[in-house]
């Protein structure tokens, strides 16, 4: 469990910053593709919240936007510190 969310705080800034670029340059496809992938590895871990908000993001029912992106980052946030603290780091 250690190894997996390790690699979640590894690889979720970067589909957040993926992210941050497809809003800010009007990609759709690369939007619905790192919202996806973030949705997923959140729901792996529990992240209810971060999951639901990239799951909202991905469908189109967020605005893809700053404001959503700054919301998934707070979330992402949220959610490592809450995993942190269930696995002891």
């Amino acid at each position: 469990m250690v190894e997996l969310a390790e690699a979640f705080f590894e690889e979720a800034p970067h589909m957040l910053v993926a992210l941050r670029h497809a809003v800010n340059t009007s990609d759709k496809a690369g939007i619905r593709r790192n919202a996806h992938s973030l949705k997923t590895n959140a729901y792996t871990f529990g992240a209810m919240a971060l999951g639901g908000l990239a799951r909202e993001l991905e469908l189109g029912g967020m605005p893809a936007d700053e404001n959503g992106v700054a919301e998934l980052e707070a979330a992402y946030a949220a959610a490592v510190l809450a995993l942190k603290e269930r696995i002891g780091g």
